[in-house]
């Protein structure tokens, strides 16, 4: 029975199907929603303006009060237990060759980035709030430019975790 069920569950994550639709999924969510706007509201705000760009507006001053509100009460928490959770995972991962904590390392990293990349934008909105509302057209250009860096970071995660899982599998697959 246990023998079936590890035979189901492929736990070497680079050679599960699972793992990779995860990772789609991943970065696909990631650049669909930008700072917590769904993609299509901005793609809505472009074509019609009027009350598609205010609740693009509205959204995106919730979106980035929410970003800043944790970020000050709980940055300095998030970053050390968030560096020591990395920390582990990819000693786990690189030094003790766990293929499962490579693998979350590949999905970890990456998405550090982008969360970092999202909270230095929403640092500027913030301040350019300061000197008024942004006009839509400024908006859809701050939410593309960084779509656009969250998709480039994501093309080269996506790349680096294509090779490394091909090479994962090659040596598996001459061991055996």
């Amino acid at each position: 029975m246990l023998q079936t069920l590890t035979d189901l569950i492929d736990m070497r994550s680079f050679s599960n199907l699972w793992y990779w639709i995860a990772l789609a999924v991943t970065w696909s969510s990631a650049s669909r929603w930008v700072i917590g706007v769904p993609w299509d509201m901005v793609i809505r705000a472009r074509r019609r303006g009027g009350v598609a760009a205010e609740q693009l507006h509205t959204l995106m001053q919730l979106n980035v009060a929410r970003y800043l509100l944790v970020a000050r009460e709980g940055g300095l928490a998030a970053t050390a237990l968030g560096s020591f959770l990395m920390t582990v995972l990819l000693l786990l991962g690189f030094a003790y060759q766990v293929e499962f904590c490579q693998a979350l390392s590949f999905i970890a990293v990456p998405m550090t980035l982008v969360a970092w990349l999202s909270l230095r934008v929403a640092q500027h909105y913030e301040a350019a709030l300061t000197e008024g509302v942004p006009s839509t057209e400024v908006l859809i250009h701050v939410l593309s430019r960084h779509r656009l860096h969250v998709q480039l970071v994501g093309i080269v995660a996506l790349t680096i975790t294509a090779f490394w899982g091909m090479v994962q599998n090659l040596n598996i697959s001459i061991l055996n």
